[in-house]
């Protein structure tokens, strides 16, 4: 009789936790861009055939940066940089340069912990929020 209450209670926890991190949406891998049909790609979008961009900040791959951060960084950060829980970065560039958003990307700062993006993948975000000016 006394097992009854536990097995119960296991199930109503897996049930629970199996619901969590469910969700409709799905998001494309961090590595490959989003495979969007042609007519609805906005005007504003860039195409992820885009050679990688040369600005001050460095060359890096926009599309892939720009992915990158929605996979990884959106949570916290908004789609559009607008900053939620995070700060806003829409003009992080100018205020912090590529090594300084790269040494935050790899230490962490504040409730950001750190590791969240590595090695090309951090190199390549840091460069494009560099250019967020």
């Amino acid at each position: 009789m006394k097992r009854i209450p536990l097995v119960l209670t296991a199930a109503v926890l897996a049930f629970s936790l199996s619901a969590c991190g469910t969700s409709k949406q799905t998001q494309p891998p961090a590595q490959q861009p989003s495979q969007q049909p042609a007519t609805e790609t906005p005007a504003t979008e860039k195409p992820a055939t885009e050679t990688p961009s040369t600005t001050p900040s460095g060359s890096y791959d926009a599309a892939t940066a720009e992915t990158t951060f929605k996979n990884t960084c959106s949570a916290c950060h908004g789609q559009t940089l607008e900053g939620a829980v995070g700060p806003n970065l829409q003009k992080i560039g100018s205020e912090l340069s590529k090594e300084q958003i790269l040494a935050i990307l790899e230490k962490g700062k504040g409730a950001m912990p750190p590791g969240l993006v590595k090695g090309k993948d951090a190199e390549n975000i840091a460069a494009w929020l560099a250019d967020k000016k």
